[in-house]
């Protein structure tokens, strides 16, 4: 523990080269005697830090330190491999440890370069946030314990929820892997032969079992998902149109993501939208925009959102007295 600590101690400092007690026990998560402690014996092996008193002071590392401590552990190469993760979906995978100590090595290999003037690094400029907006399901079981087995290729035995039965069951899969998907994770796996995308948030129990995962024949995880990607975005076969204010669009657009196919030009300050929905039932969603949204077509979705608002609004009335 004290050598990991002693790293990242020798990583920051290559960073920042100067920087005070405090905040380096901030970063470490000890005490400022601690870090003097740690400082004393870097130096007393001939590392070139020290502690440089008064109310400027801090700890020091000489400018012409060249640390060797920048190479990558396997560990960290394999947390960066999944770089589309934000650090919600990293934490679920218990890859955040990794994760920053790999950040912290790339940050002293770059501080370790010659001084020049040099653009902002794309990380500075770029973040990458893959959860919905709004509150996103959370997965039932720990998805770092299921990537964990899934990595020794066996069938699972899991108890799973389909999204229209109330009860789970169990049943014995095939899995290629899981995907983080807007926020959620899904399962992908044969399930009797047919693959399946299977909500995280809907299963939850699983086991693996002995025998080997039986695969389709040159499937892998990225091939499955493009197939079942597709069947899933081509379920969406009921087209809605809907107006609504220009000003909305924006929130319209977040809300409803890729269920929109069309949108018109602004005339008179609203837009006509086309909107995708697997079956007309689905126009339910639609009843967040509360009066700021009108339905046009078909006249199925017309129908059911005027039912459903009756319904909303009686069971919201006040009864007589």
């Amino acid at each position: 523990m004290k050598a990991s600590r002693l790293l990242h101690l020798l990583l920051l400092l290559q960073t920042r080269q100067r920087l005070t007690t405090t905040e380096l026990a901030a970063r470490l998560e000890v005490s400022r005697r601690t870090v003097l402690r740690d400082v004393e014996a870097l130096s007393t092996a001939g590392v070139p830090v020290y502690a440089e008193r008064g109310r400027n002071g801090g700890i020091v590392l000489l400018p012409s330190a060249r640390l060797s401590a920048s190479h990558l552990e396997p560990p960290e190469l394999e947390a960066l491999s999944v770089a589309g993760l934000d650090s919600a979906l990293r934490e679920r995978m218990g890859l955040t440890a990794v994760w920053e100590s790999a950040e912290r090595k790339i940050a002293a290999r770059q501080a370790a370069a010659p001084e020049s003037p040099s653009p902002l690094r794309l990380a500075d400029l770029v973040l990458v946030d893959s959860t919905a907006w709004f509150a996103a399901p959370e997965a039932a079981v720990e998805v770092s314990d299921l990537a964990s087995t899934l990595r020794h290729r066996r069938r699972l035995r899991i108890l799973y929820r389909r999204s229209a039965e109330s009860q789970a069951s169990t049943r014995v899969v095939d899995p290629y892997g899981i995907v983080a998907k807007s926020g959620r994770w899904y399962l992908v796996a044969d399930d009797q032969g047919d693959s399946r995308l299977l909500a995280l948030e809907r299963l939850s129990a699983f086991e693996q079992l002995d025998a080997p995962a039986v695969l389709q024949p040159g499937e892998t995880l990225r091939t499955r998902w493009a197939v079942l990607k597709k069947r899933t975005e081509e379920q969406d076969r009921v087209s809605v149109t809907i107006r609504l204010p220009e000003k909305g669009l924006d929130l319209a657009r977040r809300i409803l993501g890729t269920r929109i196919h069309h949108v018109s030009d602004a005339e008179k300050g609203s837009c006509v939208v086309g909107v995708r929905y697997p079956d007309i039932e689905s126009v339910r969603q639609l009843l967040q925009f509360g009066d700021h949204i009108e339905v046009l077509a078909p006249e199925t979705a017309r129908a059911r959102i005027s039912q459903l608002a009756r319904d909303l609004a009686d069971s919201h009335s006040t009864p007589a007295s």
